[in-house]
């Protein structure tokens, strides 16, 4: 059976939001017995070889940039070093489904920041999805009750930054190899873990740790090959919602792997933050659809 362009797209999505997962959970395991930034460090060691073989194999690899872009360049590594830092933080303490939970909020920020940053066309019903999503939120983070935990607020600290680099991505012009971008974010956020490694106690490794560290970088590296393809492949107002499959990914590895049950106020706050979240790409669509008839 012949697949559609944008069937063949929600597969790559699916599997590529399902490998970031992996990596999360595989991190969460490390983090028994190591440090986040000891952790950090390691996996980039074993992933930036990887990268680095994927942008020659595409002949991605380039530094003739234009000055413009590579402010942008900087500015989404400062984004996504500080959401690595921020969203392992936080792994290591809450549940990997609350994480993810959490982050599914990200669609309806970069929304926001797009209209307050790139005078991006915002209509008023996606403001009030964009209203209505953080109240999902908020109602997963449970500030002020027994359910609340600090680390809750360094996912959502995570949010912003991924918001920061997907802002900047934006603005990168469309000639800048993907791999070199991947490849410089990968060095940076590995650079920051060597940095950090004063601070923390280095722990031996045993095997286990380097099983776990190696299928992390696998998962991490099939996550960059299956979001290009993705991104690629069919029409992304019909794609992109299938990135909540993450959600999916989540709460089942969580049970299987830790032992973690989502409670129900948690699968109430995702509910609201994923629908707000589709019915924003919904509108987006018909927005562009108008466009286009203009």
């Amino acid at each position: 059976m012949q697949l559609s362009e944008n069937i063949k797209g929600a597969i790559f999505m699916s599997i590529n939001m399902l490998a970031f997962v992996v990596n999360d959970a595989f991190m969460k395991f490390l983090f028994i017995d190591i440090s986040i930034y000891q952790a950090i460090f390691l996996r980039g060691v074993i992933t930036i070889p990887m990268l680095a073989l994927m942008a020659v194999y595409r002949n991605q690899i380039t530094f003739s940039v234009n000055r413009s872009d590579w402010k942008y360049i900087w500015l989404r590594v400062a984004g996504e070093v500080g959401a690595a830092v921020f969203f392992l933080s936080a792994l290591a303490q809450i549940p990997l489904a609350n994480v993810t939970a959490i982050l599914q909020a990200v669609p309806l920020t970069v929304t926001m920041a797009a209209a307050l940053f790139l005078r991006e066309t915002v209509g008023w019903r996606r403001w009030l999805a964009i209203i209505i999503g953080f109240l999902g939120v908020t109602i997963i983070v449970r500030p002020g009750v027994d359910g609340f935990s600090v680390y809750s607020l360094y996912a959502i600290a995570a949010v912003f930054c991924v918001t920061l680099r997907d802002i900047a991505t934006r603005k990168l012009s469309k000639d800048v190899p993907t791999s070199l971008v991947a490849m410089i974010t990968g060095v940076a956020i590995t650079l920051y873990g060597a940095i950090m490694l004063p601070s923390v106690v280095w722990i031996p490794l045993t095997a286990t740790h380097w099983f776990l560290l190696i299928l992390a970088a696998i998962a991490i590296v099939f996550g960059y090959l299956f979001s290009v393809l993705a991104m690629r492949t069919g029409e992304t107002s019909f794609i992109a919602p299938f990135r909540y499959t993450a959600m999916v990914w989540a709460i089942g590895l969580g049970i299987i792997l830790f032992n973690d049950w989502p409670d129900n106020l948690t699968l109430l706050g995702t509910t609201i933050v994923i629908a707000t979240g589709i019915y924003s790409f919904h509108r987006e669509k018909l927005r562009q659809g108008k466009d286009q008839k203009v």
